[in-house]
């Protein structure tokens, strides 16, 4: 994962990224228990101060258990490929951890607005359509092609947000 200096340095970064209409309303949250092994934690993004999504360390034993089992079908099988599997699960379940969070919103922050739309990271989707740099005729084009309507339900969200 590509470093960062500080949750609150990235976190306005991801804040003054936001449009306009959703600057003072979408908040993005981290907190880390430095006294539990590992230092796990929990990310949000929140909406007025509700939590629309949460991607917690919890997440992570989820994941875990998941490619444990493939992996007692196949001990050879690469874990990449067993990763690959499982993310339609994954997507739906939005089974991801603050780590899943922090990598997205760390990639994101160097992709062009054109990649990240065309991503195929959920977390990346999301941060996108609340960018600044989208606009109107680009909005018009995602709200008349309808394919976020394919999009699992913690992610529509998001569009509608937007979209609306």
């Amino acid at each position: 994962m590509e470093k960062y200096k500080s949750w609150s340095g990235l976190s306005k970064q991801l804040t003054d990224s936001l449009c306009d209409a959703l600057k003072s309303r979408i908040t993005f949250f981290l907190t880390r228990y430095h006294s539990v092994h590992d230092s796990y934690g929990r990310a949000a993004i929140r909406l007025d101060g509700k939590e629309l999504v949460v991607f917690s360390w919890v997440e992570m034993y989820h994941q875990e258990a998941d490619t444990s089992e493939l992996w007692k079908v196949d001990r050879q099988r690469p874990y990449d490929e067993m990763v690959e599997e499982l993310k339609p699960k994954w997507d739906a379940d939005c089974t991801y951890s603050e780590m899943d969070f922090l990598d997205a919103a760390l990639t994101f922050r160097n992709m062009s607005i054109k990649d990240a739309l065309d991503s195929e990271n959920y977390i990346i989707k999301i941060l996108v359509i609340l960018d600044k740099r989208i606009g109107k005729r680009t909005l018009d084009q995602i709200k008349t092609a309808n394919e976020y309507l394919q999009y699992p339900p913690w992610v529509q969200q998001f569009y509608h947000l937007r979209l609306s």
